[in-house]
């Protein structure tokens, strides 16, 4: 049934944002974000509801009986309890943690063997899959960007004002903490879009390649660019470091990007679309 399919994609893809709406939460309490992180992940539970009753409803048995639909109930489980946890305790880090192991499930549910689901089914989770992959990699580039360009901005004011080059340019740029908050903020954003894009795209890989080529060169950049960010974040949430030395190392990031996305895709041998 086509319906099922998009039913799938489009729970899929909520999913994602819902994670990461809960990712950006957990670094920075931001209640707002949360609470649309819980509609969304509703309407996950919701869809996921439908597409188990199509599927009942198509197959006429309960759809538990193949590994597909073993993984997918698990996801749902896991979704319904978070739910229910964070609506009666408003447990957020729970919920957060819990369904960052949901999503890796339901999206690795495709890729198992899965007994009576069409060929057309499989083909199609596999192609969109890809397909999110791909975006949520150029979204996070896009992200990594916004922060680069905030870093460059504050790196040349610092040094203005290191040097004390009094001018109408240096006042243009705003104030100083505003440039580095923001180069915090959009680094939120692209580092767990990242991370599920490469999760994406390392089981799409393990699929289409059967097996995941774990020293190509794209992957191996991809992996110090999380690195990198991850590290970032760290200092900047846990170790509580600003200013200065951070937005170097921001910018030493946003140059690994560059690599892994000129230098490592010409060398990779089979990432040829970006």
């Amino acid at each position: 049934m086509l319906s099922m399919n998009f039913i799938y994609i489009f729970t899929v893809i909520l999913y994602c944002l819902s994670v990461i709406g809960y990712f950006i939460d957990f670094l920075q309490n931001n209640q707002k974000v949360n609470r649309i992180s819980f509609w969304l992940l509703s309407i996950v539970w919701v869809l996921q509801t439908i597409f188990f009753v199509l599927r009942m409803l198509e197959y006429n048995r309960l759809p538990l009986m193949t590994s597909f639909e073993g993984l997918f109930f698990y996801a749902w489980i896991i979704v319904s309890v978070s739910l229910v946890i964070n609506w009666f305790f408003k447990v957020d880090f729970f919920v957060f943690f819990t369904n960052i192991f949901g999503f890796a499930i339901m999206a690795f549910s495709v890729f198992i063997p899965t007994g009576d689901i069409s060929p057309n089914l499989q083909e199609l989770l596999i192609v969109e899959l890809l397909f999110i992959h791909v975006t949520l990699i150029l979204l996070a580039y896009g992200s990594f960007t916004f922060a680069f360009i905030f870093s460059i901005m504050y790196y040349y004011q610092h040094q203005m004002l290191k040097k004390k080059r009094w001018s109408k340019r240096l006042f243009r740029f705003g104030d100083l903490s505003k440039s580095e908050h923001l180069v915090f903020m959009f680094t939120v954003l692209g580092f767990p879009l990242l991370l599920m894009g490469v999760f994406l795209g390392l089981v799409w890989a393990a699929l289409s390649l059967e097996q995941v080529p774990w020293f190509d060169a794209k992957i191996v950049t991809s992996v110090l660019v999380l690195f990198v960010y991850g590290y970032y974040l760290y200092q900047r949430v846990v170790k509580k470091i600003r200013g200065y030395s951070l937005v170097l190392l921001n910018i030493a990031g946003f140059l690994l990007v560059l690599i892994n996305y000129f230098l490592s895709g010409s060398l990779s041998k089979f990432h040829l679309w970006y």
